[in-house]
C-alpha cells in the first residue's frame, strides 16, 4: 500500500488543520509574495470572526500598502487620508461607541505623516485599537527611508544607509506612545513563524477585548519584512529582520493594564 496522501484525502474534514476565515474575501492579495501583511490581515479577521463581531466592527484603512485592506477584509471599512486614520477612528467610535473600531497602518503613515494624529489619539485615550505594521521603510511608494528605518539601513532615499548625524535617529513611536496615560495596552509582535503568529493573534484578541471593556487605547505593533523594498528574497528578508529589526525593536509587551513593563 502506498503511503502517499492524495488530494482527496487532504480535503476530508477530519484531515483539515486550517481553513480560511470567512471574513477574508476571495480577492487575491495584492501584497508582494512573502510580505507579512497577508498574515496580519488573516489574524485580525480571525479574531473578529471568533468574537462574532463581523457586523459590529469598523476598520479604518489609510494610505500605504494597507490602502486596499477594504478589498480583503469582509467587514465595514472606511478610507482615511494619509496618516489621519486615528482621527477618523476617533469620530467613528464616538458616534458609535458600541462598535469595535480599529485602524490598520504602516510606519510611514502612522509615524511620519500621521504623527500628530497618532500622538493625540493616544494621549486622549480614545477607546480604539491601532494595528501598526512596522517594516522600517515606505513599502508602497518606492522604498524610501521612513521614520523607523534603522541606522545604516539602505533605502531609495538613503542608498548608502541612514546616517543618523544628518538624517536623525529612528523613531521608536511605540515606546513613545506607551508613555502616554491614555494608552492602556501596548505590545510588539511579529508574524514570520507559527509561534509568532499565535502570540500576535493572542495580542490582537486581548486588544479587542480591552476595547470592549472601555479601557482606552490599545496598540499592537507587528514588526514585518518588506522583501521587495529591502531587495531580498522572502527567506533572506525574514533572516535580516531577525538579525537587525528585532534587536532594535524587541518583541514583547511594553505596557499592560496601564503600567509599563519593566
Amino acid at each position: 500500500m502506498s503511503d502517499i496522501i492524495t488530494k482527496e484525502q487532504i480535503r476530508q474534514p477530519e484531515n483539515l488543520v486550517y481553513t480560511k476565515t470567512k471574513l477574508l474575501t476571495d480577492k487575491a492579495l495584492s501584497y508582494c509574495p512573502g510580505c507579512g501583511h497577508g498574515t496580519a490581515h488573516r489574524i485580525v479577521m480571525e479574531v473578529i470572526e471568533e468574537l462574532g463581531a463581523q457586523a459590529n466592527t469598523i476598520g479604518i484603512a489609510p494610505v500605504g500598502c494597507s490602502v486596499l485592506a477594504y478589498e480583503f477584509m469582509n467587514i465595514d471599512m472606511q478610507q482615511a487620508a494619509h496618516g489621519r486614520a486615528p482621527a477618523l477612528a476617533t469620530a467613528v467610535k464616538r458616534l458609535m461607541p458600541e462598535k469595535y473600531v480599529f485602524t490598520y497602518q504602516g510606519d510611514g503613515d502612522l509615524a511620519a505623516i500621521g504623527t500628530a494624529e497618532t500622538i493625540h489619539a493616544c494621549n486622549r485615550g480614545e477607546n480604539i485599537t491601532i494595528i501598526f505594521i512596522n517594516n522600517g521603510i515606505y513599502g508602497m511608494t518606492g522604498g524610501q527611508m521612513a521614520p523607523t528605518t534603522l541606522p545604516n539601513m539602505k533605502a531609495s532615499t538613503c542608498p548608502y544607509g541612514r546616517d543618523v548625524k544628518t538624517m536623525g535617529n529612528p523613531l521608536k513611536i511605540t515606546e513613545l506612545i506607551a508613555q502616554l496615560p491614555g494608552v492602556h495596552y501596548v505590545t510588539r509582535q511579529a508574524v514570520h513563524t507559527p509561534g509568532n503568529v499565535r502570540r500576535t493573534k493572542k495580542a490582537v484578541r486581548k486588544a479587542f477585548d480591552l476595547q470592549k471593556e472601555n479601557k482606552g487605547l490599545t496598540f499592537v505593533e507587528i514588526v514585518s519584512n518588506c522583501n521587495s523594498g529591502w531587495k531580498m528574497t522572502p527567506v533572506q528578508s525574514n533572516k535580516w529582520m531577525e538579525e537587525n529589526m528585532f534587536p532594535f525593536y524587541p518583541l514583547g509587551d511594553i505596557k499592560v493594564d496601564g503600567q509599563l513593563v519593566k
